[in-house]
C-alpha cells in the first residue's frame, strides 16, 4: 500500500467515497469543532484553520495503541469574498444560490494530516460557473434537500450538476476532498515514516 492507515475526521459521505477511491484503509471519527469564521479572516486562512482544528481535535479520539494520523478537509465557497458554508435554513440556502445564479465562484478546500509530533496541511482552489437559475429552478433544487449540509447550498456530483457551466480545477476538490494533494499528502507522510 502506497498509503498510511489513517483515521478521517469526517462524517462525509463523500470524503469516505473519495479515500475509498484511493485505496486508503481508514476509520472514521467525527469531532465536534465550531466552523465561524473569525472577523477578517480570509477563505484561505478559514478552511485551513477549520482543518486542523478538525485533525487535532480528533487526535484524542483515537484508539489509545495507535499511531495512525488523522485526515480532516473543510470546503468553503466563496463569491466575491464571502465565505459560503453550510446553509443554516432553506431562506439562507436560497440566499446563497441566488448569488452564485449566473457567476463564477471560488471553492476552496483544505486538508490537514496531523499526529502528535507533525501537521501538515494542502490546499485546493477551483472555479465553479453556475448558469442562470430562475426562481423555480432555485426553489426547486432547494426542496430536493440535497444542498442542506453542503458548502455552498449545492452538491456538484449531484442534481446541483445540471446548472454547472464551467469547472476549473479540482473536481474531487469541489467535493469535498482533493485527491491529488490529498494523496500527495498520505505518500510524503509514509515516506517521512520509512
Amino acid at each position: 500500500m502506497i498509503f498510511p492507515a489513517i483515521y478521517l475526521a469526517s462524517g462525509s459521505p463523500r470524503r469516505r467515497e473519495l479515500l475509498s477511491q484511493m485505496a486508503v484503509d481508514f476509520a472514521v471519527i467525527v469531532p465536534d469543532v465550531d466552523e465561524s469564521v473569525q472577523p477578517g479572516e480570509s477563505a484561505q486562512a478559514y478552511v485551513r484553520r477549520i482543518a486542523i482544528n478538525k485533525a487535532l481535535a480528533a487526535l484524542p479520539m483515537r484508539d489509545s495503541n495507535t499511531s495512525r494520523p488523522v485526515l480532516a478537509a473543510d470546503t468553503a465557497v466563496v463569491v466575491q469574498k464571502t465565505i459560503f458554508g453550510k446553509p443554516v435554513n432553506d431562506d439562507d440556502a436560497r440566499r446563497m444560490l441566488k448569488m452564485l445564479s449566473g457567476q463564477a465562484h471560488q471553492v476552496m478546500t483544505a486538508v490537514a494530516l496531523a499526529s502528535e509530533e507533525k501537521l501538515e496541511t494542502a490546499i485546493s482552489l477551483s472555479e465553479v460557473r453556475f448558469a442562470s437559475m430562475s426562481e423555480a429552478e432555485i426553489d426547486w433544487y432547494i426542496q430536493t434537500g440535497e444542498g442542506r449540509d453542503k458548502a455552498g447550498s449545492y452538491a456538484i456530483q449531484g442534481l446541483a450538476a445540471i446548472f454547472i457551466e464551467t469547472i476549473r480545477g479540482s473536481y474531487s476538490g469541489i467535493m469535498g476532498l482533493p485527491v491529488r494533494e490529498t494523496g500527495q499528502l498520505l505518500k510524503h507522510w509514509k515516506a517521512d515514516e520509512q
